[in-house]
């Protein structure tokens, strides 16, 4: 049975671009209120405070925070806060979408000196994978994950293919899925799903960051069935969709969300434009 979602929380871990944003969003549109985690510069701050303007257009609460979701004093905070804005009632959304990886190779090659670093690698793995771990904990700890309530984790395809500057970001990628069947595991005596939802390529200012990123997105639109890219917003749709239900028994997955790009991967008719 499909439920209704506002005057529900949704909490976005990386909410300023990209698929936090559209998601924060979507999440809006639907009359969730909105809390939102985000590390930017003061350059973005306009940014953030126009999509704060666009939530709470909606009608619902927005409570926008721009702190470091890797830290555990900023995670304790922000776990009172949620307390406090949801009145104890928890969150019915928890999105991780945090992006902030190396994109250092392993090995010096192409003309550079530079190397993966035992503190690049660490520094990786903690926010775009073990955050989720940490942050799930606490919440559960303090009541904030209802029954019914979802959990989502921002993976890629990446974790399965090779890019020469992703390696750092791939191991992360790989071990965030591990933790999504863990926790899946642990949290549904209580009624919680997690799942990890796989992109497909989409044009965010993480991409954007890899120094492949333009041959590569080219090239997967080119492959994808729809021929084109996945956009920001066809992942929010997939969120809203999958939290439509108080039930958990679709947990513990990796669930595309890519147009079938993965599946035509490499197939030679999906690149005949005839």
């Amino acid at each position: 049975m499909l439920m209704p979602l506002d005057k529900t929380w949704g909490l976005v871990l990386g909410a300023s671009s990209g698929i936090g944003r559209a998601c924060a969003l979507a999440m809006a549109e639907q009359g969730m209120n909105v809390v939102g985690v985000h590390f930017d510069t003061a350059a973005m701050r306009d940014s953030v405070a126009r999509l704060e303007e666009e939530v709470e257009a909606y009608g619902v609460r927005a409570s926008f925070h721009n702190v470091n979701a890797a830290r555990k004093p900023v995670r304790q905070e922000m776990v009172d806060t949620i307390a406090e804005l949801t009145d104890g009632a928890g969150l019915k959304i928890l999105l991780h979408s945090l992006a902030f990886g190396t994109l250092v190779r392993y090995l010096p090659g192409d003309g550079s000196d530079a190397r993966l670093s035992q503190r690049q690698l660490e520094m990786t793995m903690d926010v775009m994978a073990h955050s989720l771990v940490y942050w799930a904990q606490d919440l559960a700890a303090a009541g904030l994950l209802p029954p019914g309530a979802k959990v989502f984790a921002m993976t890629s395809a990446g974790a399965v293919q090779h890019l020469p500057s992703y390696g750092a970001v791939s191991a992360a990628k790989c071990a965030l899925e591990s933790h999504v069947r863990q926790l899946a595991c642990e949290l549904a005596p209580h009624g919680v799903a997690v799942n990890a939802l796989r992109a497909g390529v989409t044009l965010t200012p993480a991409l954007r960051r890899i120094p492949e990123h333009g041959e590569f997105a080219t090239q997967s639109a080119r492959n994808n069935p729809h021929h084109r890219l996945t956009t920001p917003e066809d992942v929010a749709e997939a969120v809203v969709l999958l939290s439509r239900t108080s039930s958990s028994w679709i947990t513990g997955n990796t669930i595309g969300v890519d147009g079938g790009e993965l599946l035509a991967a490499g197939a030679s008719w999906a690149r005949d434009d005839t």
